[in-house]
């Protein structure tokens, strides 16, 4: 049996190239105590915003902030002045989003030097993410050293994707030399929605299959057979796929070649091209789904097909991962524009009523609220709204892994 953890808090940071987001949670009842944003790191106009939840008083600091050092720095003295410094000894851990662990981390692991190395080697196929990842780790350990760091990373939810699955049709001896497989991403929010699915259902995650989509600006699906994954849209990096804010999605790879011969365009502009430069945005020039629907309602053509093509490509993945699945229980949307987005809903389940598919326009119509079930009480696979939360998820897995190594 697990020891009982006395401190009970863990602060879970989510640091980016740019950014660092953190929240504070008392893992006792799942409470939120803080949470916050620092934005435009090593900018004149960088801004830390602060909130403490119990009160709802939030806080707003602008000015230089140099580097994520000076970041996290900051965030500890936001926290301390509410009381929750990282000195306090209710604190049992500092859980971070990793979004990189290849095929060598397939769970939360207690980050230790040989656990940075590996990060930093996988920097190659993640070269955007893992190095603010890193740098965040490296600050709070600093700030920390005695205080066990978790690990979670985006890719571990998606290391069970079976050989056939994963594998790309290259010769192997060059894809093994290089990293080159699915790893899928979004991994912390797909596990949640996923688990969270199967409690809508009545069920245990093990009883149901269920087709989860995640749509925010980045977007991914995965198909998840009885509480393991066994598909995901996202490949050797979050570029392949869906349709999204800015990313092509899939697209034929001698397009690369085309525009490098053709085009004139360098391998960098092609990069910019297809990560920040395409998707919603490159088809009609706007990324926000409100937007778009409000272009659409406005007559605009170019919104309605960069929309259309959007829904197209998630219509095909969920008939491709209800054909790998067999049987399917649910299909589960969450983030932001899955969550909030009732026409992309109706839109990417419609004329999908021969596999048992529908959504009822009045449920489907209810904006917030928590998990919900937007399917007619007749259809034969449920369609669920699932707020993710990869926040708790990430420390929810960090406390279960302290508790763990307590014993």
């Amino acid at each position: 049996m697990p020891i009982t953890v006395t401190a009970t808090r863990v602060l879970v940071l989510n640091s980016g190239s740019s950014s660092v987001k953190y929240q504070l949670l008392d893992m006792r009842d799942a409470r939120r105590l803080a949470v916050g944003l620092v934005e435009r790191i090593g900018e004149q106009t960088s801004r830390l915003q602060h909130t403490l939840v119990g009160s709802g008083d939030t806080r707003e600091r602008s000015g230089p902030i140099a580097d994520h050092d000076a970041a996290l720095k900051a965030v500890a003295e936001e926290l301390r002045r509410d009381g929750l410094g990282l000195d306090s000894p209710e604190l049992a851990a500092i859980g971070h989003r990793v979004v990189h662990g290849g095929m060598f981390f397939t769970e939360p692991t207690v980050i230790d030097d040989e656990v940075l190395a590996e990060v930093e080697r996988l920097i190659p196929v993640a070269p955007l993410h893992n190095p603010a990842n890193l740098t965040g780790i490296r600050t709070a350990r600093a700030l920390r050293p005695d205080l066990p760091q978790v690990a979670v990373f985006d890719t571990a939810f998606h290391t069970t994707v079976p050989e056939p699955a994963a594998r790309y049709a290259i010769d192997p001896k060059i894809a093994d030399r290089h990293r080159i497989r699915r790893y899928g991403f979004h991994g912390t929010s797909h596990a949640y929605v996923s688990r969270e699915t199967a409690r809508l259902l009545g069920k245990e995650p093990s009883e149901v299959n269920v087709i989860v989509l995640h749509l925010g600006n980045g977007a991914s699906a995965s198909a998840v057979e009885r509480g393991r994954c066994v598909e995901t849209s996202m490949g050797l990096t979050p570029l392949e796929g869906l349709v999204m804010g800015t990313r092509s999605g899939d697209l034929d790879p001698a397009v690369i070649f085309h525009l490098a011969r053709v085009g004139g365009m360098s391998m960098e502009e092609i990069d910019t091209l297809l990560n920040k430069r395409s998707g919603l945005f490159g088809l009609c020039g706007d990324n926000d789904m409100r937007e778009i629907r409000r272009r659409i309602d406005d007559g605009d053509e170019e919104a309605a097909l960069a929309f259309d093509i959007y829904i197209h490509r998630i219509k095909k993945y969920i008939g491709a991962y209800y054909a790998v699945l067999g049987t399917v229980d649910a299909v589960a949307f969450t983030a932001g524009v899955g969550e909030n987005a009732a026409p992309v809903r109706q839109a990417a389940i419609a004329g999908l009523e021969g596999l048992g598919l529908a959504v009822d326009p009045e449920r489907n119509a209810v904006r917030g609220g928590g998990p919900r079930l937007v399917s007619p009480g007749s259809a034969r696979v449920a369609v669920a709204v699932v707020p993710t939360d990869e926040e708790l998820e990430i420390a929810t897995q960090t406390y279960a892994l302290v508790g763990k190594n307590k014993e």
